[in-house]
């Protein structure tokens, strides 16, 4: 009788899922957007020009606090009026605690 091979894990895959749900984790919680926070971070698509980002930004009316490193990454100030969701219709994949990502980016 042949017996048919069970395929195993590696003994360390088991501890490399359990650190990257732990970082992911951990960057969900810390980035999240505070509650009564004026300022926001938020990432657009990577593969959109500088000029594609600011149009977006304007026109969910946010006025921008300023640019980052990364070109498809602002620093704005959103709408009072329901901001956060027009950034999405904007375009933002993400929109983040600022302070969280200016410690990240570090200046």
């Amino acid at each position: 009788m042949r017996q048919i091979p069970t395929r195993r894990w590696a003994a360390w895959s088991n501890a490399a899922v359990l650190l990257v749900a732990g970082w992911v984790a951990l960057a969900f919680l810390s980035l999240q957007v505070r509650p009564g926070a004026t300022v926001v971070a938020v990432a657009f698509p990577p593969w959109w020009s500088t000029p594609q980002v600011f149009a977006a930004a304007a026109s969910a009316r946010a006025a921008i606090v300023r640019a980052t490193a990364l070109p498809t990454l602002l620093v704005v100030r959103p709408d009072d009026h329901d901001g956060l969701a027009q950034l999405h219709e904007a375009g933002a994949w993400l929109v983040m605690d600022a302070q969280a990502i200016s410690a990240c980016l570090g200046q």
